[in-house]
């Protein structure tokens, strides 16, 4: 198999395996509060456990990782994952280790991304190469949040909430995680352009810091930043609710996750082809206000809801529950278009310290979407949380114009 290949292949499938993972959370925080009777405040700092580890530890790595070496960061962090999902169906019967598995999970994936980031710029030599190649990850990694959702629901035991039969879908997850270490083995690696021989550790650890100053990251921190927080709010939330608000039974609200899910994969697989022929602002602030226009027309549907006297299926839902997830279409190519845009606009050697602080700018977004989300949606219900989104909706659209401008001053 030719070389590059097989190298895109192990990046896609190595994200794909991690989209389940983290994504899974979602699915987590609805599972945690049946079988520990956990609330939706204490539910929700799994976001947090996962989010922050994430944000720590790519400030750490993003500088170091190229002198690690890439291909070897990304195998200990995949072994790590692996044993400690084998260790969950023996002895996790208490909230804590749902904690300690989306921390481990956390601190990997920050590996994992980075070495991804970095690793793109590598096996592309244009930036409509590296776009559409970005967008075809990430589209793989909401691929891989669908099928993380479809799987989790089998394992859902609707008539018994505090079984814990769940936790066997874990044997199945170190499975996967061990066979994405496998092809990562074989998968061959040109690492030599993401450092420079000649600099030591703690000057690329400062050489990233200085990164954080420029305007260009600072504009595109905030874009980052708000479109996670708005993207994790909708991601994580859904599964409950589906089942607080739309009243489906726990295992259909997971499936809506999946749903949701699909529709992000759609969105960015249609943007890699979409991103050749029209000029990115144009189509990121279109996607944007199309996201907000979905949440004000789709939002009121809930209410006033006809009561069905038999269980809700996908065949005799509410029409809210098809039209809620149309609007990941729209939220998808949002986020690995910025990301490509300003990696595109930096030299190789920087683009690994640059994956660094989009990790740790994405985490930080995620963790404050969710656990914002999680306390609004248990003092207002989970209408109000979801209209809470159009606030940072309306401050990206503002946040991308001035990243459009900061892109153009660097080109200059």
């Amino acid at each position: 198999m030719n070389s590059k290949l097989l190298v895109r292949l192990s990046l896609i499938f190595n994200y794909m395996v991690f989209a389940v993972l983290l994504n899974s959370v979602g699915a987590v925080i609805l599972q945690v509060q049946r079988t520990y009777d956990v609330s939706k405040a204490e539910a929700s700092v799994l976001e947090g456990f996962k989010d922050l580890p994430i944000a720590i530890f790519s400030f750490i790595v993003a500088s170091f990782l190229p002198k690690l070496g890439i291909r070897k960061g990304m195998l200990i962090a995949l072994f790590a994952v692996a044993g400690l999902c084998f260790m969950m169906p023996m002895v996790a019967d208490e909230f804590w280790y749902f904690k300690l598995l989306f921390a481990v999970v956390g601190i990997s994936f920050a590996v994992i991304k980075v070495s991804v980031f970095a690793t793109i710029g590598l096996v592309t030599n244009s930036t409509k190469e590296h776009s559409s190649l970005m967008s075809s990850i990430e589209g793989f990694f909401m691929v891989g949040v669908l099928l993380g959702n479809v799987f989790f629901s089998l394992f859902v035991d609707d008539a018994n909430p505090n079984s814990s039969t769940w936790l066997n879908i874990y044997w199945y997850l170190g499975a996967m995680t061990l066979m994405a270490a496998l092809l990562l083995y074989f998968a061959q690696i040109n690492e030599s352009e993401s450092r420079r021989e000649d600099s030591k550790a703690s000057e690329d650890f400062m050489e990233m810091l200085k990164l954080v100053i420029k305007p260009l990251v600072l504009v595109f921190a905030a874009s980052a930043f708000l479109f996670v927080l708005i993207e994790q709010s909708f991601m994580t939330w859904t599964p409950t609710f589906y089942q607080d608000v739309l009243q489906v039974p726990a295992s259909m609200g997971i499936q809506a996750g999946a749903v949701l899910a699909g529709a992000l994969a759609v969105g960015r697989l249609l943007a890699g082809i979409i991103l050749r022929k029209i000029q990115w602002l144009t189509f990121t602030l279109t996607c944007t206000i199309l996201v907000g226009v979905c949440v004000i027309l789709t939002l009121p549907l809930t209410n006033n809801q006809p009561e069905l006297t038999e269980t809700i299926t996908w065949f005799n839902a509410p029409f809210v529950v098809y039209l809620f997830p149309i609007l990941g279409v729209f939220l998808a190519p949002i986020y690995p278009t910025i990301n490509s845009v300003v990696l595109s606009a930096l030299p190789k050697y920087m683009q690994s310290s640059m994956s660094g602080l989009i990790v740790v700018f994405s985490a930080l977004g995620g963790t404050t979407g969710s656990i914002v989300t999680g306390h609004i949606f248990e003092s207002y219900g989970g209408t109000n949380a979801f209209y809470f989104s159009l606030l940072p909706i309306a401050a990206l659209c503002l946040v991308l114009v001035l990243l459009f401008r900061q892109v153009r001053k660097q080109a200059a």
